[in-house]
């Protein structure tokens, strides 16, 4: 009994001794604030009273405050907590506290903050391309109860893919997919499968374009279009003709989309005959014509320097009245003179600016403008190339080098060059070193 009393009197004086240690606890700004059960109560005066006294107030304890404050419905003070935050100038107010006022802004007004505010804001961060803090801003989202959809995990998923995260992106569609309230989507399965693509995983690339497959409605002509493009990528021409077909015999009719986005997809596999078999089914269509649908064969041709077959194509839908673009016309150019054909390629750019003034914002390729230039000058006679650069005028403006090009043409042909020299200063194009260096080998003709 009483060695009993003596282990219990020494257990007593340890804890005692313990109990009145000199050793107090760190005040901090949450431990002030977490206790003022009062909802009524401002916690301003608390956050300007701790500043006043020349403390810190660390960001992350803040929002540790307003998240807090949120959870145990004090909705109040965490809204003051946000507005003195917002309004203190101390800290960068992100979007993801906009979406946390928001939502406190409406517990106070009885509303609910939905995914769709949280979404425009991860859509923005994509836009501008910081897509490091998208995971950010689902996580926020799910912090303070607001359940995401299939749009917030797509595009936490594709940001994932915008950083080569394969791991991260995985592990984002796992929770995706163990959420009992979302209902998988063909765009998801298709989003993943086109990062692998991306990422050279081509077989995981392939299950997810299957399991994309089955989710899709049989009268979503967009569904059929994504995966048709994914697998041209994937160079499976089999699978892009087989799923053309189903979306063909699933929808009522293929509109111009559906068409631009297969010769699109013919044209990437190199597939140019059916191409044009598929062209040629198109022009037999009720759909309205689009210039944009015959042109991805146009630039397929010219991509593999089939020029003569480009401009044929063109010359036809010239003839029947179509009316064309000067870009079209401007790339051919580039394409004859890369091949060599001058002829061809100023035939080409003339009918190209000839086309300018019905097509705003073109402007000429400027190193294949100067070739030509340069080659009528060496080639041709100085009045063509005269002729050349007074078509250019109406759409670019006229320079130094071009001025050179034709000095150097008027010289060679004997030409005066007063006029040239008077025309030149009238564009406020001074002489340089190099016009002296030019004009020193003129020399006047005599009478």
């Amino acid at each position: 009994m009483q060695l009993n009393r003596r282990v219990f009197q020494s257990l007593t004086g340890i804890t005692c001794r313990f109990y009145h240690s000199d050793k107090r606890k760190k005040v901090t700004l949450y431990s002030k604030i977490s206790p003022l059960g009062d909802p009524n109560y401002s916690v301003t005066n608390e956050l300007d009273e701790w500043v006043c006294k020349g403390k810190k107030v660390r960001f992350a304890e803040l929002q540790r405050i307003i998240l807090d404050l949120r959870k145990r419905k004090r909705f109040n003070q965490a809204l003051e907590a946000s507005e003195w935050m917002k309004s203190s100038g101390i800290f960068t107010f992100s979007s993801t506290e906009h979406a946390v006022q928001l939502d406190l802004i409406g517990k106070e007004k009885g509303l609910s903050l939905s995914s769709v505010a949280f979404n425009d804001i991860m859509s923005l961060y994509t836009k501008t391309g910081e897509y490091e803090k998208i995971p950010e801003v689902l996580h926020h989202m799910k912090e303070i109860g607001v359940c995401p959809d299939n749009l917030s995990y797509r595009i936490c998923i594709n940001s994932y893919g915008a950083r080569s995260d394969i791991e991260g992106m995985e592990r984002v569609l796992i929770e995706m997919e163990n959420q009992s309230y979302i209902v998988m989507d063909w765009n998801t399965y298709a989003a993943v499968a086109n990062i692998y693509v991306k990422s050279g995983l081509d077989d995981k690339a392939n299950s997810f374009l299957k399991k994309a497959e089955a989710k899709i409605d049989n009268k979503e002509g967009l569904g059929y279009n994504y995966l048709i493009s994914v697998y041209s990528r994937l160079g499976n021409k089999d699978e892009v003709i087989r799923l053309w077909f189903l979306e063909k015999s699933a929808l009522k009719r293929c509109i111009n989309r559906d068409y631009i986005n297969m010769l699109e997809s013919l044209v990437r596999l190199d597939a140019l005959e059916e191409a044009e078999q598929l062209l040629k089914e198109w022009e037999t269509s009720d759909n309205c014509y689009d210039i944009r649908v015959p042109y991805i064969v146009i630039i397929g041709y010219i991509d593999k320097k089939l020029y003569e077959k480009a401009e044929t194509m063109l010359e036809d839908l010239s003839t029947k009245g179509k009316t064309l673009t000067p870009n079209i016309w401007g790339r051919l150019a580039a394409g004859y003179l890369d091949k060599g054909k001058f002829e061809s390629a100023v035939k080409c750019i003339k009918v190209a600016l000839s086309l300018k003034k019905d097509s705003k914002g073109w402007k000429p390729d400027p190193k294949v403008i100067m070739k030509i230039l340069s080659l009528l000058g060496e080639n041709g006679s100085a009045n063509d190339a005269e002729s050349f650069l007074s078509s250019l005028r109406p759409v670019v403006s006229v320079n130094r080098e071009m001025y050179h090009v034709l000095l150097k043409s008027y010289i060679a042909g004997g030409k005066e060059v007063e006029r040239l020299l008077n025309s030149m200063r009238a564009d406020n194009i001074d002489e340089n070193e190099e016009t002296k260096v030019i004009l020193e080998e003129y020399k006047p003709i005599s009478s």
